[in-house]
């Protein structure tokens, strides 16, 4: 694996238009530290091999002297782009060894779903972990062993969750070292020893950016530059030529997304906040299979989504205003361990009590809810005023990789699990430690605020600003019908978070694609359309009626919600997910521009803060109702139901000019 990351490093490195010898310039920092480290470790392996008694006996403290070598040299080199999420890597796979005496462990169901057998585990560096997931594998570092099996051919393994830290930290560096060019020495990154202060004014973390009705489920969440891509040629003295058009490489190579990523702090604050968004599809996946399988019952299942989006409607509005008056950092730290420990107990508390997953996951969401206005405040703190743009962008794009490809991943890793859940969990507890440590190791300026009200009166003042938020929605008609008739039209929505893990293990018939690979594909399929959607109202919209895009939005989602819950196809049912997806984007970016266009820029935050609750409100009731009844009615056609509800809704959108005419 890491020989595969040094490849890709390299490739796409010069792919950006970088130089091999750029490399020579990376300027790393106490270079005797990592080589004492890696010397120290291939020779305590070799005198294994070689039957060396003093070295077996001496094995734990000799490798953990290695991987604490390691570990301090890429913290000293942390400015350096991807070293700080290969430190993480190095830590992880040491505490592992540590936890076991000097010796690797390995699940032996996940090497052996490969094709490997105990005997092909090298005896002098491996040992096996116990089969069953309780206490005494977590105590033997499990989560952190080699539990991941890669089925590729010529690169079949079984690695550990330290081994793709570490492999993609090490890509990370080589690529963004090669392609940085001659003509942009580090003036693109942010030094992480010399971040300075940032004034900011008292203000809301409100976002309007953020889509007007998409809730928090559990764990679930938002890019230093190069000089001028252009470089001129030397101009002719008498003809004075125009200077040359840049290079391909030149062009690719000054991309905004391809700056941030050559940004040490940045990349590793996109790539904390991405890596616990994987870890979140793939808890959210194993929660619904989970409980399902503990229950038998729909509705107890269903349940579990509706206690994970409660909190939307009940703190959503008011974290912003906690998170404005406390350190973006330290919330984002603690938020991240708080919720590893909860995530930690979850399979835990399902085996002894059901009903205790509930508040648990309340608590995961309400946790998550202080998480993500943390987020959007730091970032402006990060990065250039010019790349705040492209920077939410690579976050919102990092939200869509892990729709996209992490459902399908948690999926396969889900089924491959079986009734050992719990392993799920752990290595999603995992992805959060790793997520605060990345941040941890971040310099972020500290905000010099305007003095506010402490928070007792901040609260007396969040109800008088609310209330204010209220009356200016009730008096704009336009924005007003759009939001009653978006309660209506998104009904179907909390149908389908509420009943999908029930849908697909019981209305889907399973020929094509197995349950639960089924319930993560559709989810993956829904973020897929999202991406798409959001690439053609972007492209188009402008050009359009914003009013007529939302009846539009309305009355196709509608309909592909009637086809997902009628049919047992899984092909067709992915499809009609796709197409809920992408019109879902169809109706919520009108919508969002419409409010940010009548929508005095102090009152935003208050105004989409209230038309959220309102909607996530309808949405709840929605989960709660559907969840209730469907243990008695099959989850296909109570969702095709409130789809029917959904096309009503474009209907009644069409005939009210305050909505059809904008």
């Amino acid at each position: 694996m890491l020989l595969v990351a040094i490849v890709l490093g390299v490739v796409f490195g010069l792919l950006a238009g970088g130089r091999i010898s750029n490399l020579l310039s990376a300027q790393l920092r106490f270079g005797a530290l990592i080589i004492g480290g890696l010397l120290l470790r291939v020779a305590t392996q070799w005198l294994l091999d070689q039957g060396v008694d003093l070295v077996d006996q001496l094995r734990a403290p000799l490798f953990t002297t290695s991987f604490v070598l390691l570990v301090v040299a890429m913290w000293l080199n942390r400015a350096q782009p991807g070293l700080l999420l290969a430190m993480v890597g190095i830590g992880a796979n040491g505490l592992a060894v540590l936890l076991n005496g000097g010796y690797m462990p390995v699940y032996l169901p996940a090497a052996e779903l490969v094709g490997f057998t105990e005997a092909d585990l090298s005896p002098t560096f491996h040992t096996l972990l116990p089969e069953d997931l309780g206490l005494e594998f977590l105590l033997a570092g499990g989560p952190l062993g080699d539990i991941i099996p890669i089925a590729i051919p010529y690169l079949t393994n079984v690695v550990s969750v330290g081994d793709v830290l570490l492999a993609a930290g090490v890509a990370w560096f080589l690529f963004s070292a090669i392609a940085r060019g001659s003509a942009d020495p580090d003036e693109g990154v942010v030094s992480l020893w010399n971040a300075k202060p940032r004034v900011e004014t008292w203000t809301s973390t409100s976002d309007g950016r953020v889509g007007l009705d998409r809730p928090v489920v559990g764990g679930s969440g938002m890019g230093p530059g190069l000089g001028s891509g252009a470089v001129a040629n030397a101009v002719d003295a008498v003809a004075h030529e125009p200077a040359a058009k840049p290079s391909w490489g030149k062009r690719i190579g000054s991309h905004p997304y391809l700056r941030l990523a050559r940004d040490a702090r940045f990349s590793a604050f996109w790539l904390a906040g991405t890596i616990s968004l994987f870890g979140d599809r793939l808890h959210q996946i194993a929660l619904g299979v989970m409980v399902l399988a503990l229950t038998g019952s729909a509705m107890q299942t269903g349940l579990v989504f509706l206690a994970a989006t409660l909190p939307n409607l009940f703190l959503g509005p008011v974290a912003g205003t906690f998170v404005d008056r406390w350190d973006q950092k330290h919330v984002m730290i603690v938020s991240d361990l708080v919720r590893a420990g909860l995530v930690l107990t979850l399979p835990l508390i399902a085996e002894a009590n059901v009903w205790l997953v509930y508040p648990v996951v309340f608590l995961v969401t309400t946790v998550s809810l202080f998480f993500r206005p943390a987020k959007a405040a730091i970032i402006p703190r990060i990065v250039r005023r010019e790349d705040l743009t492209p920077a939410n962008g690579a976050m919102w794009t990092g939200e869509t990789m892990a729709d996209i490809a992490g459902y399908p991943l948690a999926g396969v890793f889900v089924a491959f699990l079986g009734t050992n859940l719990a392993l799920a969990f752990w290595v999603d507890a995992l992805t959060y430690v790793v997520s605060a440590v990345l941040l941890a190791g971040l310099l972020i300026p500290p905000a010099a605020r305007e003095a506010g009200p402490r928070v007792a009166g901040a609260i007396a003042s969040f109800v008088d600003e609310m209330r204010e938020g209220w009356h200016f929605l009730r008096g704009e008609v336009a924005l007003f019908q759009n939001t009653m008739v978006s309660v209506m039209a998104q009904l179907s929505i909390g149908a389908t978070l509420a009943l999908m893990v029930v849908y697909a293990e019981r209305t889907l018939s399973g020929e094509r694609i197995p349950y639960p690979e089924s319930y993560a594909v559709i989810e993956a399929a829904i973020g897929v359309g999202n991406l798409a959607g959001g690439f053609v109202v972007g492209a188009i919209g402008a050009r359009l009626r914003k009013g007529w895009l939302v009846i539009s939005g309305f009355a196709v989602m509608g309909v592909a919600t009637i086809v997902l819950g009628l049919t047992s196809n899984e092909v067709l049912a992915v499809g009609a997910a796709m197409v809920i997806g992408v019109f879902n984007l169809v109706y919520v970016i009108p919508s969002q521009t419409l409010f940010a266009e009548r929508t005095p820029e102090g009152m935003m935050g208050r105004v989409v803060a209230i038309r959220s609750s309102i909607v996530m409100g309808a949405l709840t009731g929605a989960m709660a109702v559907s969840s209730g009844l469907a243990d008695h009615v099959d989850a296909g056609l109570i969702i095709a139901a409130t789809g029917v509800l959904t096309v009503i809704s474009a209907g009644i959108a069409a005939m009210l000019p305050a909505v059809r005419d904008v």
